[in-house]
């Protein structure tokens, strides 16, 4: 697991640096062509990770309601995020790592709902979903990186 982690870090520092690179208005912004705009995809994957892992794991986990609701698939960008709530993305891009790397560590992670999720990844365990997450955390990078060409 210790390349599965090392992998999701590496992930997330990159969306960290949509933080320092563009401004609030450029991460709000969709382009032509676009569905939505880089924070979205933050918010994504934040609560993409939280249902593969947490919910997959019938666990609770640290997401709150309205953030999963808000970017979790089938969802889209409704109005601009707020520079508070674009703080808490980028505090919950660590903190999420941290907590969930602690929890697995910590044996929490004990049952797993297995099924098999809309990109056909079909998840029988854990370590499934942790690939799984990194798969999808790389997908949405792709699509940020092209969205950062036109904002």
């Amino acid at each position: 697991m210790e390349t599965v982690f090392k992998t999701w870090k590496t992930s997330r520092k990159l969306y960290l640096d949509f933080f320092d690179k563009y401004s609030l208005d450029q991460l709000n912004k969709i382009p032509n062509g676009f569905n939505n705009n880089l924070i979205w995809n933050i918010g994504h994957i934040i609560a993409t990770q939280h249902k593969l892992i947490y919910i997959g794991s019938d666990l609770q986990g640290y997401l709150s309601d309205e953030v999963f609701n808000k970017y979790q698939s089938g969802t889209k960008p409704t109005a601009p995020v707020s520079q508070q709530e674009a703080d808490g993305l980028r505090s919950l891009l660590i903190s999420q790592i941290e907590r969930t790397i602690n929890d697995f560590e910590n044996g929490t992670f004990v049952t797993y709902n297995e099924r098999t999720t809309g990109v056909g990844f079909h998840l029988t365990s854990i370590q499934d979903a942790f690939e799984c997450n990194n798969f999808h955390e790389g997908l949405h990078l792709g699509y940020a990186m092209s969205i950062r060409k036109f904002v």
